[in-house]
């Protein structure tokens, strides 16, 4: 190899991690290796309206491109999903778990911390899901902020948005839509809310997570899907 050549090869080995590094800090997502992609649902899912800048954001019009990506590339062969959410924009969480759900990929979720709210549909969207002991999961009716007009068509559409949290909740995991809504409109476990808490292993019981682990177990599993 010639001195041009492999001063070449030294500046690309160094742009790599660089590039690596970049896409980690702006979109939470990274190649592990030639055949894992790793994404990352951090904080609230942002939807068609920006959030403060002191909030920390998954920006769906981030994750729908990569996810397309992940699709066409014949390099990437299985895709790692970590959550730590509170939830966020209905519309958004919903298209990014359509989208996650419609990978011809395997997919491998792992709840950490929480994943709340919307952050459930996206949860169960994997092939597999994991969730840590300590991580939990709040399932409750649709909020919205702001002003709400108190007329029938309103709260029609709350419960068509609800129904279509439920469908694609129960659609990809074991739990009953009945069970589901049960859960959702709870009234005896948040104070002055409607929902309920499942942490760990009893999101497993519902039938909503798959199996209790951690990182490790994650990484088989996405390891033996592609497999």
């Amino acid at each position: 190899m010639s001195d041009r050549e492999e001063q070449q090869s030294n500046e690309q080995e160094e742009q790599a991690p660089q590039d690596g590094a970049e896409k980690l800090e702006e979109f939470g997502q990274v190649s592990l290796n030639h055949r894992i992609h790793l994404i990352t649902i951090i904080g609230e899912v942002e939807g068609h309206e920006c959030l403060p800048s002191n909030s920390k954001t998954t920006k769906y019009e981030h994750i729908l491109p990569q996810l397309a990506a992940i699709e066409d590339s014949r390099d990437i062969e299985g895709v790692l999903i970590l959550l730590n959410t509170v939830g966020g924009d209905v519309e958004a969480g919903l298209a990014i778990a359509e989208m996650i759900a419609s990978l011809s990929k395997p997919t491998v979720s792992l709840v950490l911390g929480g994943s709340h709210s919307i952050g459930i549909p996206i949860a169960v969207s994997a092939d597999y899901s994991f969730i840590v002991e300590t991580g939990t999961m709040v399932i409750h009716p649709v909020r919205m902020s702001g002003t709400v007009i108190g007329a029938p068509q309103t709260y029609d559409y709350f419960r068509q948005m609800q129904d279509r949290i439920l469908g694609f909740i129960s659609t990809h995991c074991g739990a009953k839509r009945e069970r589901l809504e049960e859960l959702m409109l709870d009234t005896g476990m948040l104070t002055k809310d409607l929902g309920t808490i499942l942490v760990g292993k009893q999101a497993v019981e519902e039938g909503i997570i798959n199996q209790v682990g951690g990182i490790c177990d994650a990484m088989k599993k996405i390891h033996s899907l592609i497999d």
